[in-house]
């Protein structure tokens, strides 16, 4: 006779439930890392905006240790390893280390330097560039206007390069959408670099200006 449906049940199920449990427990554990990813490549931004290379630097690479490490852990379980909270996670640590690459002057890292999905890293980029308005108005304020320029001429060139991935969103994880959000930000900083180049040649010229009339005082004197 053959077994009851209960013992059937219990005998396919058993396997199931352990392979849940387990596939569960890496989700947790792939969460948890990356909310510590995203955290850690915010405050590496932030030190980069502070001027800190060295500690944006460290906290760079900390966060993208623990990143490769879950994405190792997570070999096995595609349907975790593609999620959206690890495409997140990704982006944000391409974000840092571009933004990084930008402010410190270095060659910018690749998709395959950071071990990243393309679609991660065209997201960091765009989101990256975004974040260099801040820096370029922080710029402008402590004076160093070509530093602002420099920045500005830095985003029109990640913009127009991002315009020419025409895919659709369910490839490129909603770049369209991330490159008109940026497009804005770029528009407002090219509006407050202008006026600011516009605003030192003034008074370079009330200078100069002034500096002729001088001789024509002296010699009334």
């Amino acid at each position: 006779m053959s077994e009851s449906i209960d013992v059937q049940l219990e005998s396919i199920c058993a396997g199931l439930r352990d392979q849940l449990a387990a596939t569960n427990g890496a989700r947790e554990a792939a969460l948890r890392v990356c909310r510590t990813t995203i955290q850690g490549a915010a405050r590496s931004i932030r030190a980069a905006h502070r001027g800190d290379m060295e500690r944006a630097t460290a906290q760079l690479e900390d966060c993208s240790r623990a990143f490769d490490e879950a994405k190792r852990k997570l070999a096995g379980q595609p349907q975790l390893l593609h999620a959206g909270y690890m495409h997140d996670a990704e982006k944000e640590v391409a974000e840092a280390a571009l933004f990084l690459a930008i402010v410190g002057g270095k060659p910018l890292p690749g998709a395959d330097d950071l071990g990243a999905d393309p679609a991660a890293w065209l997201r960091g980029l765009a989101e990256a560039a975004s974040e260099c308005r801040r820096y370029a108005l922080d710029r402008l304020r402590d004076g160093e206007l070509d530093t602002a320029d420099a920045t500005l001429d830095v985003m029109e060139a990640v913009y127009s390069m991002l315009i020419t991935f025409d895919f659709p969103d369910a490839i490129t994880g909603g770049l369209r959408a991330t490159t008109d959000q940026f497009r804005a930000v770029l528009e407002r900083t090219r509006g407050d670099v202008t006026l600011a180049v516009v605003q030192r040649r003034l008074e370079q010229a009330v200078r100069e200006m002034h500096a002729l009339a001088l001789p024509e005082h002296a010699a009334g004197d």
